[in-house]
């Protein structure tokens, strides 16, 4: 069993880890708030406009992944995705945040549900499932 103390020093280790990775320091993300099942990442648009100026889907998805995998990984319990699908509602250019919720857990599935939104505007909701994995298979 673990005290709160190294409860909270292995969340802090995850959340380092996710935030150190170099894909999510190459786009700038940042885990401003996470929790066993919960997770906020933000991440700035510059930089990531497709051709039409709009912050690329590709950008869009990929925080709201983070913030899946954040949420998945806190509680002692290692998962990887199996399945993400993302609906896009509008385009968007500026500052994005990913709030990612755990909405079910049966053995040994966990579903996420994300938001997406710059400022106050919902721009994507994101469905992913993951799956527990033994801990030795994580970066397999």
């Amino acid at each position: 069993m673990f005290d709160n103390d190294s409860l909270q020093n292995g969340i802090q280790e995850t959340i380092d880890l996710f935030n150190g990775c170099e894909f999510a320091s190459m786009l700038g993300m940042e885990i401003i708030e996470a929790r066993p099942g919960f997770a906020r990442v933000i991440m700035d648009g510059k930089g990531k406009a497709n051709p039409n100026k709009k912050i690329h889907g590709g950008a869009i998805f990929t925080i709201a992944d983070q913030a899946f995998g954040i949420a998945g990984n806190l509680d002692n319990i290692p998962r990887v995705a199996i399945s993400a699908s993302i609906m896009y509602l509008s385009p968007a250019t500026g500052p994005l945040e990913a709030v990612a919720e755990r909405v079910g857990d049966d053995d040994p599935h966990s579903v996420y549900h994300v938001k997406v939104y710059e400022g106050k505007r919902l721009v994507a909701t994101f469905e992913g499932v993951g799956i527990q994995a033994p801990a030795n298979s994580l970066g397999a």
